[in-house]
């Protein structure tokens, strides 16, 4: 039998927690790019490897989709994207935390109370990465392995699919007030 308990956090409490962000920020501002990554790869491990509880299970697939979006060469992320990212990391790159992670159900719930306020400062930024991802496996399979799609190309598709979105809304509202005038 499941239990379902639900935690509402206040103003005052989120910025408990967006304070122990910034000192794990500052703390972190020193190491380089690559240790912040490996160290929230490391997290991501233990956590797939401790049988964690589901409220954790399901954000820590979002961090896991950041720190790939982070490191995919195609995704082309610009800098400020990708300090932005790191910054967000950091937490995960400190190895002390509010709960200790080796308590059964509750060690990783500091975890997923930060991944979820990460994930909803990143979330646009994610489902560009995921959008970008579907159109790469979808020209991939249509054009085959060797087929190059970065983010330029994604970027330009959109434009495309835009422009012809505007295009036939256009022609639709022309022919309807053809139509009223009739």
């Amino acid at each position: 039998m499941a239990l379902d308990i639900n935690i509402e956090l206040n103003d005052s409490d989120l910025e408990h927690f967006r304070t122990l962000m910034q000192t794990a920020v500052d703390k972190a501002k020193g190491l380089p790019a690559e240790t912040i990554i490996e160290r929230a790869q490391a997290l991501c491990a233990e956590m797939e490897n401790a049988n964690v509880p589901d409220f954790v299970a399901k954000r820590l697939v979002s961090l896991e989709m950041l720190i790939k979006a982070i490191q995919d060469e195609d995704w082309q992320m610009p800098e400020d994207e990708r300090l932005e990212v790191l910054t967000s990391l950091a937490y995960f790159a400190e190895p002390h935390d509010l709960v200790p992670d080796n308590i059964p159900g509750l060690g990783y719930l500091d975890d997923a109370i930060m991944i979820e306020l990460v994930i909803r400062d990143m979330s646009l930024d994610l489902e560009a990465y995921q959008a970008f991802c579907a159109y790469r496996h979808t020209e991939t399979n249509r054009r085959g392995e060797a087929s190059s799609v970065d983010r330029g190309a994604w970027l330009d598709a959109k434009r495309s699919e835009l422009r012809s979105r505007l295009r036939r809304n256009k022609s639709s509202s022309t022919r309807r007030r053809l139509f009223r005038v009739m």
